[in-house]
């Protein structure tokens, strides 16, 4: 039972969610180009989304167990639950299966988006995590291709509003460049940088939504996501310690799901949006079992 709950917790089941929640709103996005949601591939590229960030976040720690061993000796590597070469082969198989699941709906766009995520991800884990500007680049440039793999069910979507997977590039290199410090502390005008990036995020998803005719549902849940991310941002910019810092840094992950919600809204209204919404009670919970980083 203990290796079990090792596994998983290598798979960070809280951030899965999360995942779930960008594809949910790039669905919604290839839905409004569409005009009927495909209701065959959704389940897939839910699958394929699980598959990938749950690989890619278990080759996180089996690149960092060394590191960990020091700075983190209760993750399931370095305390001895999950060895390197089960944590390694795990994730190996998890990309895989996320690599497959997409293409069974198509190699082109979706199997080839899956495996520029997973590629993208095996570069952070592995190299680009330690670079101040092309780490948070480099992550937020799995959450980007991973709103795009929700959105290829209908490669149209792509074609018409591809351009918004930015958005999720912005954001996520905030919450990365903000996690740099979860350990050693930050720095304050580290936050005031990421408070900019957030704020380009909202107003970036309202314009949208205003052009759309959805600005009002779109706004609720937009003020949602503020209501998330700015207050434990606040605080580790006025004591940026690792402790503060990790808060934030939790807050910007499970708001991930609020600001999907804010896209669904703008592309689809509201109840496609609550949709995507009710998944936050789940990763809240979840947030309570495992470590959200």
């Amino acid at each position: 039972m203990k290796r079990l709950v090792g596994f998983l917790r290598l798979t960070r089941p809280a951030n899965i969610v999360t995942a779930i929640a960008d594809i949910l709103a790039g669905a919604t996005v290839a839905t409004y180009i569409s005009g009927a949601i495909d209701w065959h591939s959704l389940p897939w590229l839910i699958i394929s989304t699980m598959g990938l960030y749950g690989g890619g976040v278990v080759f996180n720690d089996v690149f960092d167990a060394d590191l960990d061993r020091i700075e983190r000796p209760e993750r399931a590597i370095p305390s001895g639950l999950i060895s390197e070469r089960e944590g390694a082969l795990l994730g190996a198989v998890l990309l895989l299966i996320g690599i497959g699941a997409a293409a069974g709906v198509s190699l082109y766009p979706s199997g080839v988006l899956a495996l520029a995520t997973a590629a993208a991800a095996l570069v952070y884990d592995k190299w680009s995590k330690h670079h101040v500007v092309i780490g948070p680049v480099n992550m937020g440039l799995c959450r980007g291709l991973n709103l795009l793999l929700g959105m290829s069910m209908w490669p149209g979507a792509i074609a018409e509003y591809g351009y918004i997977a930015l958005v999720p590039v912005i954001y996520i290199g905030a919450i990365t460049m903000i996690s740099q410090g979860e350990v050693h502390g930050g720095k304050s005008n580290i936050m005031l940088l990421a408070a900019f990036f957030y704020v380009i995020v909202i107003s970036a998803i309202l314009y949208l939504s205003f052009s759309l005719g959805n600005a009002m549902y779109a706004a609720l849940f937009l003020l949602l996501l503020a209501a998330f991310i700015f207050p434990p941002l606040l605080n580790a910019y006025k004591n940026p310690v690792g402790k503060n810092i990790g808060k934030a840094v939790k807050a910007g992950v499970l708001a991930l799901i609020v600001m999907n919600a804010g896209w669904a809204a703008a592309f689809g209204g509201i109840y496609p949006a609550l949709t995507v919404v009710l998944l936050l009670p789940v990763s809240l919970f979840l947030a309570r079992l495992f470590a959200v980083t």
